[in-house]
């Protein structure tokens, strides 16, 4: 398509607007981790006029003329990005539109076709009249806006448990500690057990555990985070998640239940209000995903959990071959030794610590969602690039429209959703 004439009306058109150059040489390894989707995909043209209307003012006109108005952005047209631009070097699931666009039409559903159940709530979970205070709502949706980020944050039954009567399993909490500039905004979801009676509950549990851990220490996360100690935050949030847990696992065994009985994933991030620090903290155990959209692609950043390989080294997980005083140690011929009856059994292995501490740019978007979302968002290309286009024009959606995207359809997957997205200004 050629490119749109200016107005030759106008003897000074805009220009149209560069979007930022990546700051990374071309020839330099990228440090971004890989995209969510490495196959291009067909950019949407916008639905901005192909002319310009006749402008109004004429030499006759009175001394104030009405203002010029100017040509959009051409549809199709590859936007300017400068030298070394990431975009040259590898494909994107959407070119990032200008803010101008409009915000592409809501769907209901992306993929090969409808999913099978329906897209509404059908059946309520049961209720015990003595225990009302352990119902959960169907759908929680929140927001926020603090300093350089605005937050959206949502959690919806999935379709499965809707037909079935059963409560959400995903757990949503949202808090702000402290205030003004010194405040920390905290968002934390749960998923319990699969398959468990008491796994809303226990979700639940988890996030009241973590919030009132993190609120307690807030004010000492909030100075680490802006100080960029990463060290002290890992450990320090490691400890805080393992004693939560900890807590659930005792609450388990006071009911008189098996602790996988009543456990829970448990996701977080942290975002400091200060407008000036654009560190954003995620922390916690489970299955899930944290995406990044950067210059229109999807980025998987969730951490990856190192398998340990190699030798066996002194002091992790060996014992040395001899005593401080020169004595040799027996070999374990590997006989199996009968549990004592005055120890405890061992538990069971657990989750490893997730954590993840990075700097957010003007104009990138941070998700943080359980598996219920993660999964489609990783199988299914088309919900992607339907978020791309959603979620890269117009700024941040409002909160029905984010529950409308969050809760997108795709055939096969019919878990609970939570999600929080963080959209930097």
């Amino acid at each position: 398509m050629p490119p749109a004439v200016p107005n030759p009306r106008s003897s000074d058109p805009r220009p149209a607007e560069p979007c930022p150059s990546d700051p990374h040489p071309s020839n330099a390894p990228s440090s971004n981790p890989p995209p969510l989707n490495s196959s291009p995909s067909d950019p949407h043209p916008t639905n901005s006029p192909s002319s310009n209307p006749p402008p109004s003012d004429s030499p006759s006109s009175g001394p104030t003329p009405t203002p010029e108005r100017h040509p959009g952005p051409t549809p199709g047209r590859k936007p300017d990005h400068g030298p070394n631009h990431e975009s040259d070097r590898r494909p994107a699931l959407a070119p990032k539109p200008r803010r101008s666009t409009p915000r592409t039409p809501e769907v209901g559903y992306v993929g090969s076709g409808p999913p099978t159940y329906d897209a509404e709530p059908t059946v309520l979970p049961v209720a015990d009249p003595d225990e009302l205070d352990g119902l959960v709502a169907d759908t929680v949706l929140d927001g926020a806006r603090y300093g350089a980020c605005t937050l959206r944050a949502v959690s919806v039954r999935g379709d499965s448990a809707r037909y079935r009567g059963e409560p959400r399993r995903d757990s949503l909490l949202t808090a702000r500690f402290g205030t003004g500039e010194q405040a920390l905004l905290l968002v934390a979801m749960a998923t319990g057990a699969r398959a468990t009676p008491g796994a809303h509950r226990a979700a639940a549990e988890a996030c009241r555990w973590i919030g009132r851990a993190v609120g307690r220490s807030h004010a000492r996360l909030a100075e680490d985070i802006r100080a960029g100690r990463r060290g002290e935050l890992k450990s320090g949030l490691h400890r805080l998640t393992d004693r939560s847990l900890g807590k659930l696992r005792a609450s388990a065994a006071e009911q008189g239940i098996e602790p996988e009985e009543y456990a829970a994933g448990l996701r977080c991030l942290l975002l400091p209000a200060d407008p000036e620090c654009r560190t954003r903290v995620f922390f916690g155990i489970g299955a899930g995903g944290l995406f990044r959209l950067r210059d229109g692609e999807w980025q998987d950043i969730e951490p990856r959990v190192a398998d340990v390989t190699g030798e066996a080294v002194v002091g992790f997980g060996s014992l040395p071959h001899e005593t401080p005083e020169g004595d040799r140690l027996t070999m374990d011929l590997g006989i199996a030794t009968p549990p004592s009856p005055y120890e405890p059994a061992p538990e069971p292995p657990r989750a490893p610590f997730r954590f993840r501490a990075s700097v957010a740019r003007p104009g990138d978007t941070l998700l943080l969602c359980t598996e219920g979302l993660a999964e489609p968002l990783r199988g299914e290309p088309e919900l992607a690039e339907y978020l791309t286009e959603r979620w890269s024009t117009g700024g941040p959606p409002g909160l029905t429209g984010f529950l409308a995207d969050s809760q997108t359809r795709v055939k096969g997957y019919a878990d609970d959703r939570t999600a929080a997205a963080v959209w930097e200004t």
